[in-house]
């Protein structure tokens, strides 16, 4: 019997790759095992980026993340993307979701409550958050697992993503408190660094010094390969070798931590 591990992507800061890693990491967990991956952000990129979908208001309607958390169950919601991968999609109306959830009643757990029918159907849930603080963030990390739930920071190299940092671990450390007793910082992921840029240097460093055996070994590198998966999905794309490189020792190395 399976019980899903749980990976939330996140960072109160925006452009640091939540939801292009979300995306790739979902892909290469798929390859030997069965991934279910979530959008918690309104904005629904990672619903575009594996389902190739931009006109998501009409195409998920009332089939959304937002709806599998008020009805308290995701089973209705789930698409499939390919064998293996599943996904609960989202769109601009998850903006309601605090008002919706305050009339409802709901608390933080809400998400956990929606996915517990399909919990033991999946080896891995990958989650995106948006580049806030808010109930979209904090729900996924308040989502218990018996297999264990785990938190990956993003960060771009910029003084605007290291002081979200400790920021983020606060709302982890909160998270687990109330909610979440399983919940572990798995890591802290470099990503769209520049290798020309030196400055990175000095904020790997840094990073070190605060925040000691927490920074994966490995560092997604900016690549335009990567960005255009957007657009070419990974289906007959004859660059996605490229494209995925400098993910896959990260999922490699992701495993091995959780493991």
């Amino acid at each position: 019997m399976l019980t899903a591990k749980i990976i939330t992507f996140g960072i109160s800061k925006g452009g640091c790759s939540k939801s292009t890693s979300s995306g790739i990491t979902s892909y290469l967990l798929s390859k030997e095992e069965k991934v279910l991956a979530i959008d918690m952000d309104g904005q629904g990129n990672l619903t575009n980026f594996l389902t190739g979908e931009y006109d998501i208001c009409n195409a998920f309607e009332g089939k959304t993340v937002l709806e599998a958390i008020l009805n308290e169950d995701a089973r209705s919601c789930i698409i499939k993307i390919k064998e293996n991968l599943d996904m609960i999609p989202s769109n601009d109306f998850l903006a309601t979701l605090p008002r919706r959830m305050f009339e409802k009643g709901l608390k933080l757990d809400a998400l956990q409550k929606a996915l517990e029918p399909v919990m033991e159907d999946y080896d891995w849930i990958i989650i995106d958050t948006p580049p806030s603080l808010s109930e979209q963030t904090v729900m996924p990390l308040s989502t218990y697992s018996e297999a264990g739930s785990y938190a990956v920071i993003m960060f771009d190299g910029s003084m605007f993503a290291y002081y979200a940092i400790p920021k983020f671990l606060e709302i982890i450390e909160g998270a687990k408190e109330r909610y979440n007793p399983t919940l572990k910082t798995v890591g802290i992921l470099f990503s769209l660094i520049d290798a020309r840029a030196k400055e990175n240097d000095v904020m790997e460093e840094s990073v070190d010094e605060d925040y000691p055996n927490l920074k994966f070994k490995s560092i997604i590198r900016r690549k335009a390969a990567t960005r255009r998966l957007a657009i070419s999905g990974f289906d007959g794309n004859t660059e996605l070798k490229n494209a995925i490189e400098y993910y896959i020792p990260f999922v490699k190395e992701l495993k091995e931590r959780v493991r």
